[in-house]
């Protein structure tokens, strides 16, 4: 007797991805390519080892992405006297617990393997400075590309396979429904939802027009998610934060006052199509701006998950630049 979905994503699953997670790094870093303000340019030449290990896991029908690799790589330019710069670079530690939960922050040991001169140098200070946040912004992109690759191998599907037996009258005509004249048809209900509210709250050393410029501008945002982002703080447009982690529209906006949008995480534990509301509220006092985040629609059995995710991405991510959270 086969177990029920329900029953099967209980039990604790794990899949050992490591030589997948090495490949990925591998084929992922050496895209990295940054280009100067004149003829200097850095790249991510090639990734030297990758030492480590990387699991999915199932628990409580939860993915749960575990990882630590130390990634040693190659990095290259060109100063801006011509010169060819070459030089190592080793992150110790690629971890769960640094990208998704902000325990800590990345630790990077350089190296420089061409002979020093003024342009060289110039060039040396550029690569560290312009490489780390483009490294940050593909290793947040390694627990979604695990979970979407690998989420399946795991989780037992309660939807009916499309790769199952044809209904009789299918198979009987040689035809789809939708081939036969006058056919609509019926429309996709979607599961209803029971869900819960989720209130987090934090108090910023920074204004309130500052605060709401850094969520909504597509070209600030980086500086705290440390991954790509598209965003058009205006109603109807739609956004997409921590590399396409968290995507929604902006129902309204109030410049330094409050944003409010729809809501929901890229995972496969996070129902089909359900949206969630988050409302960002900013209320600036003499000497700091408190800000609230109130998420309405959090699926229920999801609400630690995500109140850690409020907390880590939003927050932590926020005090990460200096804005001193001291609440």
């Amino acid at each position: 007797m086969s177990m029920q979905p329900s029953t099967a994503n209980w039990h604790w699953k794990n899949k050992n991805i490591t030589s997948w997670a090495k490949a990925w790094f591998e084929r992922e870093l050496t895209t990295i390519a940054i280009q100067g303000e004149g003829s200097e340019n850095v790249t991510i030449s090639s990734v030297r080892d990758v030492d480590g290990d990387a699991e999915l896991g199932q628990r409580k029908s939860k993915l749960i992405t575990i990882y630590d690799c130390k990634v040693q790589l190659e990095w290259s330019g060109t100063a801006s006297d011509g010169t060819e710069v070459k030089g190592k670079l080793t992150i110790p530690e690629v971890s769960h617990e640094i990208t998704v939960d902000r325990s800590s922050d990345y630790v990077y040991e350089w190296s420089l393997k061409t002979e020093s001169t003024p342009a060289v140098d110039a060039l040396y200070a550029f690569a560290k400075a312009r490489l780390p946040p483009a490294l940050e912004s593909k290793f947040a992109e390694l627990p979604v590309a695990m979970i979407d690759t690998h989420g399946r191998d795991l989780t037992v599907s309660a939807e009916p396979s499309r790769t199952g037996t044809p209904a009789p009258a299918a198979a009987a005509t040689n035809s789809s429904p939708a081939a036969v004249a006058g056919f609509t048809p019926p429309p996709v209900k979607k599961t209803p939802v029971n869900t819960s509210r989720i209130v987090k709250e934090a108090r910023f050393m920074a204004a309130a027009d500052d605060l709401y410029s850094l969520l909504t501008d597509e070209r600030r945002i980086p500086s705290w998610t440390r991954a790509p982002a598209q965003s058009t703080p205006q109603p109807g447009s739609s956004y997409s934060l921590f590399g396409g982690g968290v995507k929604g529209e902006y129902i309204t906006v109030a410049p330094g006052k409050e944003i409010k949008q729809t809501w929901s995480v890229q995972s496969p534990t996070w129902p089909p199509e359900h949206e969630a509301t988050l409302t960002i509220t900013l209320e600036q006092s003499s000497d700091s701006t408190t800000v609230t985040f109130t998420l309405e629609g959090v699926p229920k059995g999801m609400e630690d998950e995500i109140e850690r995710n409020l907390e880590g991405y939003y927050i932590h991510g926020l005090k990460s630049i200096g804005l001193g959270s001291v609440l």
